[in-house]
């Protein structure tokens, strides 16, 4: 159902820098970009996760209660990933690990301007 998710921006080439080498972590490409809005994913078919500097002007903001899923493959993909973000400069939300009795595994994260992300892996049967 999700065609793609955008996250607002204060400083877009340093967002691209970041989630460049972020996404890198698990093979995911930058698809396009233009003056004010970046996609990176798998495929123009797939589901994308997009940032963009605000197009009223005004500046970015977090959206309290906001978060992105992305989804991975291996709990070692989330935990690569999760530790990249920290790397790059992002905040830590939450380390990698199971959440609940279930087998969901997730790591928690900031991203540059605020935003809130988590790379997981699904429980089984999900």
């Amino acid at each position: 159902m999700i065609g793609y998710v955008t996250l607002g921006t204060n400083d877009f080439e340093r967002a691209i820098e970041f989630y460049d080498a972020l996404l890198a972590t698990v093979g995911e490409n930058r698809l396009w970009t233009t003056e004010s809005m970046a996609a990176w994913g798998s495929s123009r078919e797939a589901p994308a996760l997009c940032i963009a500097k605000p197009h009223n002007g005004a500046p970015a903001t977090v959206g309290n209660g906001v978060m992105v899923a992305l989804r991975v493959k291996t709990r070692a993909q989330a935990d690569a990933m999760h530790a990249k973000a920290l790397q790059l400069g992002g905040q830590n939300e939450g380390n990698p690990g199971p959440r609940g009795s279930h087998g969901f595994y997730g790591g928690y994260f900031r991203d540059l301007d605020g935003n809130k992300l988590n790379a997981y892996v699904p429980a089984p049967g999900s």
